[in-house]
């Protein structure tokens, strides 16, 4: 029940049901920041605290952490294609209860489901885009996933703040949108080619048992990309949860078009970053990127200080730049110290600690926030990922001595 030879049986070919694949990944991804700009209007609506807005946003890894530990492997004894069908439609229950949201409970319902759908489908899916790419270097794999990912999440905060702002019913219209888009995705994921040989015919035949820890002659080699993936997450999880709120708190800004617009700016400058140095090999890229963040960071705190636009979009564009490298090579590197049979397993667990890293600082700034404001909260994270940066950098320099 492994990938080792595919079967590729489908109604597309190989290339198209990459594309399939790829689509798969940045649909479900573009659900996870369409909700971004729409917090403040929320908040207006149910008359919630910003902790509580937070914890909304954070309640999507209640849904990570089921599905990791639950199914994080499942795709490799089931299929990439199944599971992806089974996840399209736990994504589009998600968008079904956003749109129909009449209480604060169902935000938190709606946030939940989004989880349990993205923390199964980007590994399930992003396992199906490496065994989709020809050949045995799965470099160019994981430059797609990463870039597919920042471009998905980037095109689900610009369109919903787009609509929210110009357009009527905001809260309502992104997630009609968003239904459309997984509508169609699911065809196409339909007529996409299996590439597990040989996928259970039954539930009975799949084993639930939680298995998401690293094999342990691989643990050292995951230490620097796992840490990686946590602070990055973190800066990405900042902005998407926390962004409209410094807006409107240090620039008296209350748009969510421009919330949605520079939030997109971060995963735009990501992704087209990994496109534009797709030769960049995987450790370098994962340490210019650890090398980027704290002076990302810096200029975030400043452009909080100095109430400045101006900072606030150049301190996005370099942690974007940071956080594309910090992905992608991290990535790249669990992709290729993965065994191919266990390659979900293992993605999984590098899932996690980028969905630990998305979620919990950001509620952990919004507690802090109360006590001790804003810009001391957000100095502590600034502080707090710096050093997880210089600790992944020591760590890899470590292993890169040990590997020559």
């Amino acid at each position: 029940m492994t990938a080792h030879a595919p079967s590729l049986q489908g109604r597309l070919d190989r290339h198209t049901s990459l594309v399939a694949a790829a689509v798969l990944l940045g649909a479900i991804y573009a659900g996870s920041t369409m909700v971004t700009p729409l917090y403040p209007l929320y908040q207006q609506r149910f008359g919630l605290s910003e902790l509580t807005v937070t914890l909304v946003y954070a309640t999507y890894v209640v849904g990570n952490l089921i599905a990791l530990f639950a199914f994080g492997r499942v795709s490799d004894q089931a299929g990439r294609r199944p599971v992806s069908l089974v996840v399209l439609a736990v994504a589009i229950a998600s968008a079904l209860i956003f749109l129909l949201a009449i209480h604060p409970a169902m935000l938190f319902l709606a946030r939940a489901a989004s989880g349990l759908a993205i923390g199964v489908g980007a590994a399930s899916a992003t396992a199906w885009i490496a065994e989709l790419q020809p050949g045995a270097d799965k470099a160019r794999a994981s430059r797609l996933a990463a870039a597919v990912n920042l471009g998905g999440l980037a095109a689900g905060v610009v369109i919903s703040g787009l609509l929210a702002q110009f357009a009527p019913w905001p809260l309502r219209l992104p997630f009609g949108a968003h239904l459309v888009v997984l509508v169609i995705t699911a065809v196409l994921t339909a007529l996409a080619c299996e590439t597990v040989a040989s996928p259970a015919r039954s539930p009975a035949q799949l084993s639930l048992e939680p298995r998401i820890g690293v094999p342990r002659e691989l643990r050292l080699a995951f230490a620097a990309p796992a840490v990686t993936a946590f602070a990055t997450f973190a800066l990405l999880g900042f902005y998407a949860a926390l962004l409209p709120n410094l807006l409107a708190s240090s620039m008296h800004i209350h748009s969510p078009a421009l919330s949605g617009t520079v939030v997109a700016e971060l995963y735009l400058a990501g992704a087209l970053t990994i496109v534009a140095t797709p030769a960049l090999a995987a450790r370098t890229a994962m340490t210019a990127g650890l090398w980027l963040l704290p002076p990302g960071l810096a200029m975030l705190l400043w452009a909080q200080v100095a109430g400045s636009l101006v900072w606030l979009l150049a301190a996005t564009a370099l942690s974007g730049v940071a956080c594309a490298w910090g992905f992608r090579g991290s990535l790249q590197e669990v992709n290729r110290i993965a065994p191919s049979q266990r390659r979900a397993e293992l993605l999984s667990a590098y899932l996690l600690c980028c969905y630990a890293g998305n979620s919990v600082p950001a509620v952990g700034i919004a507690v802090l926030a109360r006590a001790a404001g804003h810009l001391r909260a957000d100095a502590v994270f600034a502080a707090v990922c710096a050093l997880l940066a210089v600790v992944a950098l020591v760590v890899g320099a470590n292993e890169a001595r040990k590997a020559n």
